[in-house]
């Protein structure tokens, strides 16, 4: 993989021993693992221990290393902590074997083996630990100077990562308690999960590297927290500069905020829509690189974070049309459940900049190009999303600079009414749930604009009729079998019904058909019995033809034909 320097799969004792140590950075997320992950792990290692499995995964490890021995963790820190914890509440176990005087000196032998290899050296005379694993700024002090000294652990005063660090080793201390009976007991186990606990681990020479293997093992469906790794870049440009310890938590506050409003959408990909909403369009792959050399000092920081945590809630909202945003402007709320519906996110850089610098009229007026754009070039074109997406960043950027509207910047990607009927003549949409919703509003829209009759896309009251059925019966022998595989899911097979009715319709004949579409409150409907005596696939077509006229004057903008 590009910009790893090895990969390799290492048990738990081979990735602490040979003199190796791991540094957490500062800024790195604190401790968070509750009872649940304690639990999950504990269960593993009892299928191993009990030799119902070989060995258990631990997952990816991705560390950053110039020199093979100090290694900076990128993704890991969590799985890390947590065994140091449980090797902790072990030695804790065999200390207080000792203090009962069982098998003194093979324990006392056991809790130096074990200390050595897995948590750092003790000098017994200073009681300083010369620690494998550092921990963050808000955990590594009480770790080193409570945990790793097996002390009783403090609660007064103590951060939520402290307090966490604390629960994790009374949780592993109280099971082990249970578990072990002796200093052989305690030995066996030990010896048995260092071995079968393994990872795989990445080793990157710098953050730039880090973040491509983030990228990679994302697209590739394994997740991991480059979120972090941004984190901690912007961190410590504010560290460099030697900050007051209220910079340090303002810094904080301002993140945790951001990472609060987002909820449950990918930070990385709130970054890049702000970015391009302002910045020449970037690649996902290139966002780490362009904002590492564009954000050097503590003011660039600040400005950074300051307007991300300001534009969060607009972010959120442009996706969410019943945010209070848009509580007073039902028109926008509308059109953004529009292109809601046809889950487009191209558009977001340009609605993040068209929000912040154009008044309600013209952002509306915004809102309702996107809608049409994306409906001919994405619903009916079906055409390349990236092209689009870099036609819409650099219209952002014009606003963001002049402050105006230009929409003759989108005619690139506005599809002419030539190619749109044409594509509107020819289009299917094979059964989806998603499919389902956006037929339902292409025929509520051409109800409305050919009779003036609204119908409620989002109401249960009306579902998609397939004229010719999807399982055509001998009643339908007009049609030979590549006719039916041609026409079933074209549009113009396709009509508006009552639940009521469509139940009834069934797989019925044309004939037993028709006079079940004439009662419905659809007028396009209504007047396919009047319009076609029988049903043929060129009388399918000719429809759709006839469907894709109104199409092209609804979804049409003035300014651009």
């Amino acid at each position: 993989m590009k910009g790893i320097q090895g990969t390799s799969n290492d048990t738990y004792r081979k990735l602490m021993g040979s003199g190796l140590k791991y540094e957490i950075p500062k800024f790195q997320r604190d401790y968070s693992w509750g009872s649940q992950q304690w639990d999950d792990l504990w269960q593993d290692i009892s299928l191993i221990i009990s030799d119902e499995e070989n060995e258990h995964y631990m997952g990816y490890l991705v560390l950053q290393t110039s020199d093979n021995k100090l290694h900076t963790v990128i993704d890991g820190q969590q799985r890390l902590t947590t065994l140091s914890i449980l090797m902790l509440s072990i030695l804790k176990v065999l200390n207080e074997f000792v203090e009962n005087e069982i098998e003194v000196d093979d324990n006392k032998l056991r809790i130096e083996t074990y200390r050595n290899n897995y948590i750092g050296s003790l000098n017994t005379i200073t009681l300083i630990s010369d620690n494998k694993l550092k921990l963050n700024r808000n955990g590594d002090e009480y770790y080193r100077n409570n945990m790793v000294l097996l002390k009783d652990l403090p609660l007064r005063n103590t951060n939520s990562s402290e307090k966490n660090m604390r629960e994790c080793f009374l949780w592993f201390h109280n099971k082990a308690s249970k578990l072990f009976t002796s200093g052989q007991d305690v030995a066996e186990f030990v010896e048995t999960i260092v071995d079968k606990l393994f990872f795989t681990v990445i080793t990157v020479t710098d953050q730039l590297n880090a973040f491509k293997v983030f990228e990679t093992l994302n697209a590739r469906g394994v997740q991991l927290s480059s979120s972090d790794l941004l984190k901690n870049y912007l961190f410590s440009v504010i560290d460099e500069s030697n900050p007051h310890g209220s910079e340090i938590e303002e810094l904080e506050s301002l993140w945790s905020r951001i990472i609060g409003k987002l909820g449950n959408k990918k930070f990385e990909d709130y970054l890049r829509y702000y970015w391009n909403s302002k910045n020449k369009t970037v690649r996902k792959n290139q966002l780490f690189k362009t904002i590492r050399n564009t954000i050097k000092t503590k003011e660039d920081t600040f400005k950074l974070i300051r307007d991300l945590d300001d534009t969060a809630d607009l972010f959120v909202a442009i996706q969410d049309p019943e945010s209070e945003y848009w509580i007073d402007n039902q028109e926008i709320k509308k059109q953004l459940n529009e292109l809601n519906l046809f889950q487009i996110k191209q558009t977001n850089s340009l609605l993040i900049a068209g929000y912040k610098n154009l008044d309600s009229r013209e952002f509306l007026k915004l809102v309702k190009v996107s809608v049409i754009i994306s409906f001919r070039y994405n619903i009916i074109g079906g055409l390349n999303p990236n092209d689009q997406e870099e036609v819409y960043n650099k219209m952002a950027n014009n606003i963001t600079l002049n402050k105006t509207l230009d929409l003759l910047q989108l005619s690139s990607i506005y599809v002419n009414d030539h190619n749109f009927e044409n594509a509107f003549s020819n289009k299917q949409f094979k059964r989806t749930s998603r499919n389902h919703k956006i037929v339902k509003y292409i025929f509520s829209k051409i109800e409305n604009f050919s009779f003036q009759n609204e119908i409620n896309p989002e109401s249960d009251l009306y579902t998609i009729e397939h004229i010719l059925p999807e399982s055509a019966d001998e009643n339908w022998g007009s049609f030979s079998n590549e006719e039916i595989t041609r026409s079933i899911y074209r549009l113009g097979n396709l009509t508006l019904l009552e639940k009521r009715l469509n139940q009834k319709a069934g797989t019925s004949n044309y004939e037993f058909k028709k006079e079940i579409l004439e009662k419905s409150n659809c007028n396009l409907t209504k007047i396919i019995p009047e319009n076609y005596e029988t049903w043929s696939e060129r009388k399918l077509i000719a429809r759709q033809k006839e469907l894709s006229k109104s199409a092209k004057s609804i979804w049409k903008i003035q300014e651009l034909d």
